[in-house]
């Protein structure tokens, strides 16, 4: 529907994003590793790293020997896998262009915890919805879309440059493009069509990042760019007056 290439929100609180390049980097570097990787090694990387609900549910059974992390611990590690370049790109660029200002608005260490709880968020959704499936869930879509629906409820009056149809740049307040991913993420879910994308894993993301900001943003940042007034700044303006 969208790209998202840049929103014009400068950090407030945090000097860097450090968690939120941190992941890329990550996201990154595993990416190159087993793209370099022979088949066998990608393949069971993939199995042993990806979120597999029938596994985790005890419906199957995975191979002593594809098994690298508890069955449990995948819930996290699937979000730090991906198929392909592009895979990794679109998850990337949305994470590199709302990231930082939800890690602003939170905190480093919140900000990485809120990472790994929408991952977590958008493995069990999908595992709920498809508990015997034995296909490998990777991405980092869940978790990404967490950091969507964070944005959102912080900064939905922010103009972000947008490419719509994946070739026109297009300047929006952010609640426009942004409503309508995730209107299309919940439409694609209740339709049921699955195809090779979990929109299950998505949804469970976009629940547990909207539920999470109203409790990980620091204290005094605000919901939908509201300004808050201090005793300062009211004192200031009664003076001006």
């Amino acid at each position: 529907m969208f790209i998202p290439i840049y929103d014009a929100n400068s950090l407030k609180h945090i000097k860097v994003q450090y968690m939120t390049l941190a992941i890329i980097t990550v996201n990154l570097c595993i990416w190159l590793l087993s793209s370099f990787s022979s088949l066998d090694v990608s393949n069971a990387a993939v199995l042993g790293l990806g979120f597999i609900p029938a596994v985790v549910f005890d419906y199957a059974h995975l191979d002593p020997v594809l098994q690298i992390v508890p069955d449990q611990v995948t819930v996290v590690t699937y979000a730090f896998l991906h198929l392909g370049f592009w895979h990794l790109a679109s998850n990337m660029l949305f994470l590199w262009v709302f990231g930082d200002n939800v890690e602003d608005a939170f905190g480093h260490l919140r900000f990485a915890l809120f990472y790994i709880a929408c991952a977590i968020a958008g493995a069990l959704f999908h595992g709920y919805v498809s508990p015997t499936s034995e296909a490998p869930l990777i991405g980092a879509s869940g978790a990404v879309s967490g950091v969507v629906a964070a944005y959102l409820l912080l900064h939905p009056k922010v103009r972000i440059w947008v490419l719509v149809f994946m070739r026109i740049p297009v300047p929006l307040p952010a609640f426009i493009p942004l409503v309508l991913w995730i209107a299309q993420q919940f439409a694609m879910f209740w339709l049921g069509l699955e195809e090779r994308v979990s929109w299950g894993a998505h949804v469970g993301g976009i629940i547990a990042g909207g539920t999470l900001t109203f409790f990980l943003r620091r204290p005094g940042v605000p919901l939908f760019d509201r300004t808050i007034v201090t005793p300062q700044a009211v004192q200031l303006k009664d003076g001006q007056a």
